[in-house]
């Protein structure tokens, strides 16, 4: 396999069975086969194979006869060493030359000796990239049907958990936490319910590992394992795999921020006009949406893929292009796990594509469909939650609203989401101005303050949401708190952006007037 040849240290064959080394890189130890003829061993043509060698009698290793238990010793220790060195070794992608003028470095075809990056999984690769090489004039990349070819190429060879499993720098899912680290965690779990949770400690004491931790609780929670009859090892390597195929070097879009939509969205299933009503399967659907909702995100917006021409947007058609992303590898992650096997393939069918609904309706595009159809609702009071579908899109609008919801958190947890999708907005702006691109909206450091972003986001998009959501449930205990938050928390950037910020021009003629002496 082509792929393989190039992951090993050295190159060449590496099966044990075949005659010669088992690799000629320097400085590496070579295994001989036991069956087979050697150069320069100097056996025979009529050596006995080694699957027929006499239980407990020497067996010629290089010439050298060893105890069978000893030959396997031998073969382990090298083994060992063949994995650390792979480890060891600088990761490193070859990109087509002249396709890396339209896919961002990393992203393009991969050669022999390529070995899978360990810290980045799925299909985009770092986004500093090589990519604005290209221009209009090479044209289009290809058609639709070459575009998902190299899409799923992409996602093999970046995303095979198999092969990647085989460096030594891949984060596990599974960390041995100290004792006290457990008991921390396992006592945040018990309040994983309550509004003021801090994700951000909760992934400290789980190493981490605050997805994979807290799908798991919310499952046995709500009893979906033994309800979907769920295979425990599966579970586990499905979430592996959604968690570590967000980007850790995202300020915002990473697995912490999936953790806090996950949890705010168990707060809202347990809403009293929903907990009732729900079945397992919304429920299921629902915390899977949550958890996969941004997965495999780059870390700028769809605006930034369009006019770069990336594949992804001409994959999707410039249409909710990353929501697009994030569902399509929900559902092949779902597939490479192996999670929903079990289930009859129409009912596996049904929820990829009420999955692709959920993940789907978090395109901020959208808000305003979403928003008049909710407000219709509620005015019409023609909500029936008995039915299907109505109680789905209770769950899009429930996803919206766990999404953008970090303005209704306490403020030391708000202040800190604000100042992180700010971070990822500024390094998009900064990417563009290397370009020489037009620097996208609320992406230009010097113009755009984080007060003045987030008041505006309030205003906007947060405030007009969660006033029909609080209509939606009555103005329950939770709703009145977040909604209290809110208003605090606006009131916070405001004072904030009235206040000279460090560097500013205002800052400056302060300093020099608190120096002159003047009032």
């Amino acid at each position: 396999m082509p792929v393989l040849n190039g992951l090993w240290p050295g190159g060449g064959d590496r099966s044990l069975g075949a005659s010669g080394g088992a690799g000629s890189g320097s400085g590496s130890e070579s295994v001989r086969s036991a069956s087979g003829s050697s150069s320069g061993s100097g056996s025979g043509s009529g050596a006995v194979p080694a699957w027929v060698w006499p239980l407990g009698a020497p067996v010629p290793c290089g010439g050298i006869p060893l105890e069978l238990p000893a030959l396997l010793k031998r073969i382990r220790t090298v083994w060992r060493a063949r994995l650390a060195l792979l480890g060891s070794r600088r990761t490193e992608v070859a990109l087509e030359r002249e396709d890396a003028c339209s896919c961002f470095a990393g992203d393009g075809r991969l050669r022999g000796h390529t070995v899978i990056l360990s810290e980045r999984r799925g299909s985009y690769p770092l986004i500093d990239l090589r990519l604005l090489n290209n221009t209009a004039q090479q044209g289009e990349t290809g058609s639709r049907r070459k575009l998902k070819r190299l899409l799923s190429f992409q996602r093999y060879c970046h995303a095979s958990r198999l092969l990647s499993s085989l460096s030594t720098h891949t984060h596990t899912s599974l960390h041995l936490l100290d004792e006290d680290y457990h008991a921390q965690a396992g006592h945040m779990l018990s309040k994983v319910g309550t509004w003021n949770f801090d994700i951000f400690l909760f992934d400290r004491l789980t190493n981490g590992n605050s997805l994979v931790t807290l799908m798991c609780h919310l499952f046995n929670v709500y009893g979906l394992i033994q309800h979907f009859q769920l295979d425990m090892v599966k579970l586990h390597r499905f979430l592996g795999m959604i968690q570590e195929d967000y980007h850790t070097q995202n300020p915002y879009h990473n697995a912490v921020h999936a953790a806090d939509v996950t949890q705010a969205m168990y707060c809202y299933l347990r809403e009293s006009k929903l907990a009732e009503l729900l079945t397992p399967l919304d429920v299921f659907l629902a915390l899977m949406a949550a958890a996969a909702h941004d997965v495999d995100h780059p870390g700028v917006n769809q605006p930034f893929l369009i006019k770069t021409k990336h594949h992804l947007a001409s994959l999707y058609q410039n249409t909710s292009v990353l929501e697009s992303h994030h569902w399509r590898s929900t559902v092949g992650m779902l597939r490479e796990s192996g999670l929903l096997s079990h289930l009859p393939p129409e009912e596996t069918q049904d929820i990829e594509h009420q999955l692709g609904s959920l993940i789907l309706a978090t395109d901020i595009s959208r808000q305003n469909e979403f928003l008049s159809r909710f407000r219709a609702h509620l005015d019409q009071q023609d909500l029936n939650l008995e039915d299907t579908h109505h109680r789905h899109f209770i769950l899009q609008i429930a996803l919206k609203c766990a999404d953008i919801c970090n303005p209704c958190r306490v403020w030391e947890l708000s202040r800190q989401w604000s100042e992180r999708v700010c971070e990822e907005f500024y390094r998009q702006g900064d990417l563009e101005r290397k370009f020489d691109l037009e620097i996208s909206p609320l992406c230009n450091q010097q113009s755009d303050s984080v007060p003045a972003i987030q008041i505006g986001f309030i205003s906007y998009i947060v405030e007009p949401l969660f006033e029909e959501w609080m209509r939606f449930t009555d103005g329950s205990e939770l709703t009145e708190s977040m909604m209290g938050h809110l208003r605090k928390n606006k009131a916070h950037w405001r004072q904030l952006r009235q206040e000279p910020q460090p560097g500013s021009p205002l800052q400056e003629e302060a300093e020099g007037a608190e120096e002159s002496g003047t009032p």
